[in-house]
């Protein structure tokens, strides 16, 4: 909501891309408040939102989704950021709704982050279709991977000097090493842009979004998916040698390359998409789905839970890329560690009188809250119990002649 923020896009490389008339700004932020964003603002904005959402929804032939991007440790992505979910809900039940969402780190700047986050989950758990989480550390690591790349002077690994993801303030490495918050955020947009590849280029498999929902989500509230990008180096303008077929593949399924601090391999898998670009066949896919599969715990009832997608066309610069989403429960120790650290203020009542003395806003929503995560939770440690069992073949039906 920052006047100032707006404005610096507007003046930067992506101004051409945003329609300036469809932006909606106040003088500031919301102080680190979800009910400032929530309560205050969305109330405030709620008609010009919605206007401006109809204005835009008018122009499209085939409307297949929303897409919510936000940070749920600060005020106005947590709170204004669910107060928009609700209001699609509202005025566009049919259309589905997905949310990435950036979480914060342990280490975050923001005292009252936890507090944010929790009251922004529970809309998450209520509101969204789909929700991609991604964490900043992450982020952080991968940007720290692909820093190493560039300082090692392995031959053909460059920096294009032009990089939107890099600007030029103050140079390229100093630029990675400090607070490289640009090529953060092309990590999300690279997620975005392969996540909608079909539905702009042409493939022999191609995807809906609303496709992904309807496999990868078996159960309402289970609705998060880990995703992993490969390769990495695509994503901050890295020209390095291209990553083998197989092994684009095995990359997507380490802990190396997730969005979020996870590790897929050793959890329970629900449900996967691979959406693959490039000059890749059919038959790569189902080799290297036979190969991975004896190495992933899926759960019993859904042992071919796989969705796949071809899109002819791969990123610039690459001869394949590969997105992997995955509903598996290793999202769990994010969610916990959430709530810890929200339990920790909660305890002491510490910040609590910032949030009561919005108007509308009551202590309910915070136990409320925390027992939606609670629910969540819990509902992951019932799948994780069921792993390692024997997965038996279904029965069949039997028919006399």
């Amino acid at each position: 909501m920052e006047e100032g923020v707006v404005n610096e896009i507007l003046q930067g490389p992506l101004k051409d891309i945003f329609d300036s008339k469809q932006l909606i700004t106040n003088v500031s932020g919301s102080g680190n408040n979800w009910a400032v964003g929530y309560k205050v603002f969305g109330s405030q904005y709620q008609d010009q939102i919605v206007e401006k959402l109809r204005q835009t929804a008018e122009h499209c032939d085939c409307l297949q989704c929303f897409f919510i991007i936000h940070s749920m440790g600060g005020g106005t992505g947590s709170g204004l950021g669910t107060f928009i979910l609700n209001v699609l809900e509202d005025e566009f039940p049919e259309v589905y709704r997905f949310v990435t969402s950036v979480f914060p780190s342990g280490e975050d700047d923001v005292i009252t982050s936890p507090y944010n986050s929790v009251l922004a989950m529970k809309e998450l758990n209520e509101h969204a279709d789909c929700v991609l989480p991604i964490e900043n550390e992450s982020l952080f690591d991968i940007v720290s991977k692909i820093n190493q790349m560039v300082t090692s002077g392995k031959p053909g690994t460059t920096v294009k000097p032009e990089s939107l993801v890099t600007l030029n303030e103050g140079g390229i490495k100093k630029k990675l090493q400090e607070k490289p918050f640009d090529t953060m955020n092309n990590i999300v947009g690279n997620l975005l842009l392969n996540l909608t590849s079909s539905a702009r280029f042409e493939g022999s498999l191609n995807m809906d979004l609303n496709e992904i929902t309807m496999n990868l989500v078996p159960f309402p509230q289970l609705h998060y998916l880990v995703s992993s990008l490969t390769p990495l180096c695509t994503l901050a303008d890295v020209n390095i040698p291209p990553r083998r077929l197989d092994q684009m593949f095995s990359d997507a399924f380490s802990k190396d390359h997730q969005l979020i601090q996870a590790d897929p391999k050793h959890s329970l898998y629900l449900a996967c998409a691979l959406l693959v670009r490039g000059n890749v066949q059919i038959s790569d896919l189902r080799r290297n789905i036979e190969r991975l599969k004896s190495s992933l715990h899926f759960v019993s009832w859904n042992q071919e839970g796989w969705k796949t997608s071809l899109c002819s066309v791969p990123p610039v610069g690459h001869s394949h890329s590969l997105l992997a989403l995955a509903n598996n429960t290793c999202i769990k120790p994010t969610f916990i560690e959430l709530k810890k650290r929200f339990t920790r203020l909660y305890k002491k009542k510490a910040h609590l009188h910032h949030y009561l003395q919005v108007d509308g806003m009551e202590e309910s929503c915070f136990t409320e809250a925390v027992s939606s995560l609670s629910s969540l939770i819990e509902s992951y440690n019932e799948l994780d119990v069921t792993k390692g069992l024997p997965v038996h073949d279904p029965l069949r039906l039997n028919i006399v002649i």
